[in-house]
């Protein structure tokens, strides 16, 4: 079997196996040193510049590793492999849906879906609105004034949302410093 085939078919695993980011690096690890592809420092030097550059963890490590692997069209390939399962699950889940929307059992299940996810996303709104603007359970009334900016920003002004994250970093470099 071709080393492409190989690669291909490692990070496919991966991509079943894990659910994206820090899950992805023992895999990748492991496969790595299973086919002698990379060293332990090939490997360490992988995870810091995909850590370091834009974008999902996993993804990128997979065109790190495939491009040390094989070139620029083991990169394709890892990343291709990668992706793989994400989209055949998406696309199932597409088609699933597309023939049963009218289904009034699936159409049940979805009721009782919307609201739990509501609520997860309430629960996660409120888990970080506690991590970022509260400091030993006190309001961190800074933080709170940027947010409350930010949100006018948004709401009021129309601004776009990396506009408001480069205005937010800054502030916060500017108000806290940086560490």
């Amino acid at each position: 079997m071709s080393t492409l085939m190989e690669l291909y078919i490692a990070f496919v695993k991966i991509g079943f196996t894990s659910f994206g980011g820090m899950s992805m690096v023992p895999l990748i690890l492991e496969e790595m040193r299973a086919h002698h592809w990379m060293t332990t420092e090939d490997l360490t030097n992988v995870i810091a510049i995909a850590e370091m550059t834009p974008g999902p963890l996993g993804i990128n490590c997979a065109t790190f590793a495939g491009e040390r692997t094989v070139g620029v069209l083991g990169g394709i390939v890892a990343v291709t492999g990668v992706l793989m399962p994400a989209f055949t699950l998406t696309l199932l889940t597409a088609i699933c849906f597309e023939r049963f929307k009218n289904n009034e059992i699936f159409s049940k299940i979805l009721l009782v879906l919307k609201p739990i996810c509501i609520v997860l996303i309430i629960v996660t709104i409120a888990e970080l609105l506690g991590e970022n603007y509260f400091s030993d359970g006190r309001p961190d009334l800074l933080a709170c004034g940027i947010g409350l900016l930010m949100l006018y920003l948004i709401g009021k002004k129309n601004w776009q949302v990396p506009k408001v994250i480069g205005l937010s970093a800054l502030l916060g470099i500017v108000c806290y410093g940086i560490l």
